[in-house]
C-alpha cells in the first residue's frame, strides 16, 4: 500500500519555477522592445482601463470563484495567481512569435498586454476543473501546452479562415471547457472513501467565491469587448454583454428556487450561472443591434446554467469519468456551444438580408472554425492529461486531494484542520 504522505515539491517546483522565470526573463532581453510610437493620450488611457478590467477579472474574478471548497480555499487563490503571472508573460512571447514572420523583434503595446491576459484567462478556466487533483508543477506544465495550444488554434484559424482577434478569442469558452474537461478525464477519477467531504462547499468560502462572481460579472463587458477595434462594435458588445448578464442573474436566482423542492436557493448554483449570459452572448455580442435577444440569451444560458449544474454531474462522474471540481463546464461548455449557434444564426441572417447569396459558405466557415478549435482543445488537453499523470510531476497523493495542508504553512494546531 502507498504511503498518504503528501510529496514534497521542496526541489522539484523551485527548479522548474525559477528556471522556466530565468528563461523567460532572457527571452525578453534578446527579442522585445516596447512600442516607442506616441499613441493619442485619451486612447491610451482607455485601452489601460480595458487591460486593468481583464486583469481584475483574472486575479480576483477567477481566483476567488475557485476558492469555496472547504479545505482547498488557499490555494485555488494563489495557484490562479501564479497561473496568470506565468501565462501572461509566455503569452506576450507566443503571440509575438506567431504574429510575424520572419520571427524578429516582439513589440510590446498595451493590445499585446491585453490579448495576452485573456489568453492566460484561458488557463484560470480550464484548471478549474483541476484543481485539488494537482500541484503547482503541473498546474506550470498546464500553462504553458494551453497557452501555446490556444495561441496555435488562433493562427491557425487566422490564416485559414481570415477572421480578426475577436473571433479567434472567442472561442475560448469552448476551448477552455474542451480542454479542461479532457485533462479531468486523464487523470484519477474518484475520492478516496472518507475524503468525499473535502471538495465540499462551505459557508464563508463560499461567500469568497461569490464575491469573485460578482467581480466576473461587474467587468465582463470588457472581456467581451477588449480584443475589438471598431468603436461601434465595442459599444455593441459592452451593451449586449450588460443585459444579457443582468438577465441572467434573475434567470439564476429564479431557475435555482424552482430547482429546489423547498425553494431554496443554492449558492453553488449562483456561483456559475449569475455569468451565464456574458459567456453566451461572447461570440455574437458585437453582432446584436438590439438589447431584446442579448436578454433572451441571457435567460437561456441562465436556465440551461442552473440545469446543467443539478442534472449532469451524476452524468458526467458515471458516464464520462470526470470529476469536474468547479462545474466550470456547464458554464463554458453547453454555453459556449449556444454562442457559437447563435452567431452562425445571426451571420446567415446578416447574409440574407444583405442580398449576398453566401449562406451556404458563411455556415461551412462558422462550423469549419468551431470544428477545428474544438478538435486542438481536445488533442492538446488529452496530451497535457497524459502528462500530467507522470510520476515526475510529484503528484499529491489521492488521499490529500483538496487539501491546503499539502502546499502550506498552518499553525501547528491549526483549528478546522
Amino acid at each position: 500500500m502507498s504511503s498518504k504522505y503528501p510529496r514534497s515539491v521542496r526541489c522539484c517546483l523551485p527548479l522548474c519555477a525559477l528556471t522556466l522565470e530565468a528563461a523567460l526573463i532572457l527571452l525578453f532581453y534578446f527579442f522585445t522592445h516596447y512600442d516607442a510610437s506616441l499613441e493619442d493620450q485619451k486612447g491610451l488611457v482607455a485601452s489601460y482601463q480595458v487591460g486593468r478590467d481583464l486583469t481584475v477579472m483574472a486575479a480576483i474574478g477567477f481566483g476567488f470563484l475557485t476558492s469555496s471548497f472547504r479545505r482547498h480555499s488557499w490555494s485555488s487563490v494563489a495557484f490562479n495567481l501564479f497561473m496568470l503571472a506565468l501565462g501572461v508573460q509566455w503569452a506576450i512571447l507566443l503571440d509575438g512569435f506567431l504574429s510575424q514572420f520572419p520571427p524578429g523583434k516582439v513589440v510590446i503595446t498595451l493590445f499585446s498586454i491585453r490579448l495576452a491576459t485573456t489568453s492566460a484567462l484561458s488557463v484560470l478556466i480550464s484548471a478549474g476543473a483541476v484543481l485539488g487533483y494537482v500541484n503547482l508543477v503541473q498546474l506550470v506544465v498546464m500553462v504553458l501546452v494551453e497557452v501555446t495550444a490556444l495561441g496555435t488554434m488562433r493562427m491557425v484559424i487566422s490564416n485559414i479562415f481570415n477572421t480578426d482577434y475577436h473571433m479567434n478569442m472567442m472561442h475560448i469558452y469552448l476551448f477552455t471547457a474542451c480542454f479542461g474537461v479532457t485533462v479531468a478525464w486523464c487523470l484519477p477519477k474518484p475520492l478516496p472513501e472518507g475524503t468525499e467531504d473535502k471538495d465540499q462547499i462551505a459557508t464563508i468560502p463560499s461567500l469568497s467565491a461569490m464575491l469573485g462572481a460578482l467581480f466576473l460579472w461587474m467587468f465582463w463587458p470588457s472581456f467581451n469587448s477588449a480584443l475589438l477595434r471598431s468603436p461601434i462594435e465595442r459599444k455593441n458588445a459592452v451593451f449586449n454583454t450588460y443585459y444579457a448578464v443582468a438577465v441572467s442573474v434573475v434567470t439564476a436566482i429564479s431557475g435555482s428556487s424552482l430547482a429546489h423542492p423547498q425553494g431554496k436557493i443554492s449558492m453553488s448554483y449562483m456561483h456559475n450561472a449569475v455569468l451565464a449570459g456574458g459567456v453566451a452572448v461572447g461570440t455574437s455580442c458585437h453582432l446584436i443591434t438590439s438589447p431584446w435577444l442579448a436578454m433572451v440569451l441571457g435567460l437561456v444560458a441562465g436556465l440551461i446554467s442552473i440545469g446543467g449544474a443539478k442534472y449532469l454531474p451524476g452524468c458526467c462522474n458515471r458516464v464520462l469519468g470526470i470529476h469536474d471540481s468547479s462545474v466550470m463546464h456547464y458554464t463554458f461548455s453547453l454555453l459556449g456551444l449556444l454562442g457559437e449557434i447563435t452567431c452562425i444564426v445571426l451571420l446567415v441572417l446578416h447574409t440574407v438580408w444583405n442580398g449576398n447569396g453566401m449562406i451556404g459558405f458563411q455556415v461551412l466557415v462558422s462550423i469549419g472554425e468551431f470544428s477545428l478549435a474544438t478538435t486542438i482543445a481536445l488533442t492538446s488537453g488529452l496530451l497535457t492529461g497524459l502528462l500530467l499523470n507522470l510520476k515526475i510531476w510529484k503528484a499529491p497523493h489521492a488521499a490529500k486531494y483538496f487539501d491546503d495542508q499539502v502546499f502550506w504553512k498552518f499553525p501547528h494546531l491549526a483549528v478546522g484542520f
